[in-house]
């Protein structure tokens, strides 16, 4: 990834844990990630990397005066949407029937962070760049491809992100995809869109992030030696073949060998 992500645009995902150098050891030994605990004035927050380059973030549960959360929250991956003006967004988000969860806040000389929640609520961060553009690799082994909001209601959803982001929602035109909703910016699909009636009962509306690898049959396998559990098993479908896993301390995520390689900037 060269230049800056389009407004709209998945840049980046974390990931919020009890325990992080667990979090840390299974991904690293699982994507070929290097990463350790951060310094101290950056709360911990690790920047792991891939081949050099930054490719998803890895913290400790905590609450912002660095106390243990009590009950401690779910372990979720959170996805990051790009903005060029973090405060407006998030005026929108409001003005869109959406919640502001955390308020835009400084990140050192990285960038500006919000998290907000959709009105069926998926919860889903902003990013305003500063020095830190978001993920600088994508589409490779380990690296982030697509990102997807699993929703309640599916025009609810499309009209809220169109509201807040310079984004559109179209029905895909892939054969044998046609029912499959993209996230667009300037035209393109960058990201995708589920109707959550789909998924077993009690999964609750989520942005849900996909990770290239060259064998997802090899990487379930790994993934469950180290702990991981399958939630759904390695399977073919229009887009290459996919699984879905939770990682040991619950954290949701989905493998896929791509047919298509498309690119989340």
């Amino acid at each position: 990834m060269q230049g800056p992500y389009k407004p709209g645009t998945p840049c980046w995902v974390d990931l919020m844990v009890p325990d992080q150098q667990a979090a840390l050891d299974f991904y690293c030994d699982l994507f070929g990630w290097q990463g350790e605990v951060g310094p101290a004035e950056a709360g911990g927050y690790s920047v792991c990397t891939l081949q050099g380059k930054p490719v998803a973030g890895i913290m400790k549960a905590m609450n912002p005066d660095g106390t243990v959360p009590d009950p401690m929250p779910p372990t979720v991956w959170t996805t990051y949407l790009a903005t060029d003006g973090i405060d407006s967004t998030v005026k929108s988000v409001t003005d869109a029937g959406g919640t502001v969860m955390v308020e835009p806040m400084g990140v050192m000389d990285l960038g500006r962070m919000a998290v907000v929640a959709d009105p069926t609520g998926a919860v889903v961060g902003l990013w305003q760049a500063d020095t830190f553009g978001g993920a600088g690799i994508v589409n490779e082994h380990g690296a982030l491809i697509w990102n997807e909001v699993v929703t309640s209601d599916l025009p609810a959803a499309s009209a809220f992100y169109s509201s807040i982001l310079p984004v559109t929602t179209a029905r895909s035109e892939i054969p044998g995809a046609e029912g499959y909703i993209e996230y667009q910016v300037d035209g393109r699909a960058v990201g995708g869109m589920m109707d959550l009636s789909t998924f077993p009962p009690g999964v609750p509306p989520h942005w849900q992030p996909y990770f290239h690898v060259d064998s997802v049959d090899d990487v379930q396998a790994a993934a469950v030696r180290a702990g991981a559990t399958v939630l759904a098993p390695a399977f073919d479908m229009v887009a290459g073949r996919m699984a879905v896993l939770a990682d040991p301390q619950g954290g949701s995520f989905s493998i896929i060998t791509s047919s298509t390689q498309e690119q989340p900037a």
